[in-house]
Formats: structure tokens, C-alpha cells, sequence
């Protein structure tokens, strides 16, 4: 019989998004870290990675983890959301989101149905409110890539499906747990590493700083004044969290300051969707924050790279976009497992073969 360990977490979370059943599960709920044990979110949204305690951070990356190995490594036949339907809402272009989240729900045995900008306006000719209401009729579960961060709060809200943060201009928790699986494969542990983020202040470091501390890493920011975050209240929280987690949050404007021993170097594009007017202001102000192989000197002797995608070259260049330190393929793909676990374990429960990893 495999021996169970618990962990009782009194864990305070501030969402007013989540419904009464997460009070009960997770406010007092004890954790077995066994590998027999079943993962379930019911009645959950996924809008960010505050939203989540330490446990479960560590659940999605765990079945993630497994969901990889039984279609990559041993081509199981695994359809658990057979008859599902996942409605995917993009008011953003993109590729890694929509070419993950499609094949992930198709592996599952789920169906997808992609609205563009041409085939749904949102709040535009039917409210937000009634759009949520009427979408719930037809879908089990609703991914949305929206422009305002409230509108996925809008549409949580109202509507009676878990809804899932593909991207806003506050959060991209997707992406966090993409990063943060690539570097569990690659460090074989995440407690104690240093990522050093250097660039835009943007919804990625957002969500990386909202669950680094519950994995325990420790992050430094670089960004020019004219990048730095808007979201004060999000810096606070997280250096709450690392004084929490006995991890440590530094934010500074040189970026030779924040690489200096770290294990991880992260930058994402310097203009995001909608950033575009301001396109070359920003240029200038992020001069001097390429990530180059002398930047990469400063850190620890076994430094890995990552970044989003699509690169831009003045962002990082070649010597060490192209790297063997260079983990972004890698990441790419990990988009796809962990879309699919997180939309797994939204709607019915799992239990993952594959032990659990030592975080």
C-alpha cells in the first residue's frame, strides 16, 4: 500500500469569481501528495494563477506531466471528455493558443468551436451578459483571448462553464504554467531556482510572479520606466506571496542587475496587440535590454533561455535564441499539455499514472 502524506493548507483567497464549492474544498482542504490520488477543479474558473494555492499550481503541472508522457511517450488511447464541447473565443491573433488548445480537447476525445472577431463582437450586438448565458446552453466549457481582463471576468460570472484565461492584457496564466513545466523537465526541480525576467512588464511576468512563489523561485525584473507594470497591485501581491513562501521578488531598471546568477533569462515581445502606436517610443526605451551572450555572462554557469514566441530579434539575439541553452521549442509545445490538463481536470476528475515530481 503506497503511503499517504497530507498537507492541511489554510489558504485566504480574495477571488470573488469562485464558486462556494471552492470554499469548502480548498480554504481548509488537506492534500495527499500520493500518486494514487484523483485531480478535480469543479466548479472553477481559470483566470489566474492567484486564484490557485500551491497545491494546485502543483496538480495542473503534475497531470500535465502525465497527460505528456501517455500521448507523447506511450501513444495511449485516453478520451475522457468524449462528448464535450469547448467553445474558443480570440479577439487576439494567434498560434500556439489555438493549434494547442484545439488539438489538446480533440486528443481528450472533446470537439472545439473557434469564434473569430467576424463571428462574435463582444458586448458589441448582444451583451456580455447574454452572450455568457446563451454560450453556456451550448458548451461544457469556454476559453476566451480577449482585450480586457474584465471581460473574462464578465463572462465567468454570468455564464454557468468554467471559462479559461487564453490570454489578457492582465494575465496569461496558460503561458506561466507552459514556462514553468519546461523548467521542472529541465532542472528536474523548481524550489530555489532565480528566473530573471527582462523586458516589458507585461501579463506574462504577471502570471509568473503570481505563482513562482507558491513553486518556489525566486524572481528578478529588469524593465525600462516606460514598461513597468500599471498593475501595482499585482507587484504587492506577489512579494506578499514570497514573504509568504520564503522566496524573494526584486525589481530593477538594469537588466545585468536582475541576470546576475540567475538560473532562468525570460523576455517576451517589447509591443503587445493594441501597443502598436506606441511601437517606436518602446523601441528606444528598451535599448540595452536584448538578451545577449554577455548579458547571459552574469548568470549562473548553467543559465537556460526562455520566451513566448513569436521572438522579434532586438528582443534576444541569435546566439542565444538559438542556443543549446535556448529551452523556447520545448516551452512551445508544453503549451499544448498544460491547456489540456488545465481544461481536464475543469471538467471531471483525474488520476494521473505518473508519480508525482518532487517540486
Amino acid at each position: 500500500m503506497v503511503s499517504r502524506t497530507t498537507v492541511r493548507l489554510i489558504f485566504a483567497c480574495d477571488s470573488k469569481l469562485l464558486a462556494p464549492a471552492f470554499f469548502n474544498s480548498c480554504s481548509t482542504r488537506q492534500f495527499s501528495i500520493s500518486s494514487n490520488r484523483r485531480v478535480f477543479f469543479p466548479q472553477r474558473h481559470f483566470l489566474t494563477l492567484k486564484d490557485f494555492c500551491e497545491n494546485e499550481v502543483k496538480d495542473m503541472l503534475w497531470v500535465a506531466s502525465d497527460l505528456k508522457q501517455r500521448f507523447k511517450e506511450k501513444h495511449e488511447h485516453y478520451c475522457p471528455l468524449t462528448g464535450k464541447s469547448a467553445g474558443l473565443i480570440f479577439e487576439k491573433r494567434s498560434t500556439r493558443t489555438r493549434v494547442s488548445t484545439e488539438t489538446a480537447f480533440a486528443l481528450l476525445g472533446g470537439h472545439s468551436c473557434f469564434l473569430s472577431p467576424s463571428d462574435i463582437h463582444l458586448g458589441v450586438n448582444e451583451s456580455l451578459r447574454d452572450t455568457a448565458k446563451v454560450l453556456s446552453g451550448f458548451l461544457d466549457i469556454l476559453l476566451a483571448r480577449v482585450y480586457r481582463h474584465k471581460d473574462l471576468e464578465v463572462l465567468a460570472l454570468e455564464g454557468s462553464v468554467p471559462v479559461v484565461n487564453g490570454l489578457s492584457e492582465v494575465y496569461h496564466p496558460l503561458q506561466a504554467l507552459a514556462d514553468f513545466l519546461t523548467l521542472q523537465e529541465h532542472f528536474k526541480s523548481l524550489k530555489g531556482l532565480t528566473l530573471a525576467w527582462v523586458g516589458d512588464g507585461n501579463n506574462i511576468i504577471h502570471s509568473l510572479m503570481m505563482a513562482a512563489p507558491k513553486l518556489g523561485v525566486n524572481v528578478r525584473c529588469a524593465t525600462p520606466k516606460v514598461g513597468r507594470s500599471k498593475n501595482v497591485h499585482i507587484c504587492i501581491s506577489s512579494r506578499e506571496r514570497s514573504s509568504q513562501h520564503g522566496t524573494s521578488l526584486y525589481c530593477t531598471t538594469d537588466p545585468y542587475d536582475a541576470c546576475k546568477d540567475a538560473d532562468v533569462l525570460v523576455t517576451d515581445t517589447w509591443v503587445s496587440m493594441g501597443q502598436e502606436e506606441e511601437k517606436k517610443e518602446r523601441l528606444r526605451a528598451f535599448e540595452g535590454y536584448q538578451i545577449t551572450k554577455k548579458m547571459a555572462a552574469v548568470a549562473s554557469p548553467d543559465w537556460s533561455f526562455l520566451h513566448c514566441l513569436p521572438r522579434k530579434p532586438e528582443e534576444v539575439d541569435d546566439d542565444v535564441f538559438y542556443s543549446k541553452q535556448s529551452l523556447v521549442w520545448q516551452e512551445a509545445e508544453n503549451r499544448k499539455w498544460t491547456v489540456m490538463a488545465v481544461m481536464l481536470c475543469l471538467l471531471r476528475d483525474h488520476q494521473p499514472l505518473l508519480d508525482r515530481p518532487a517540486f
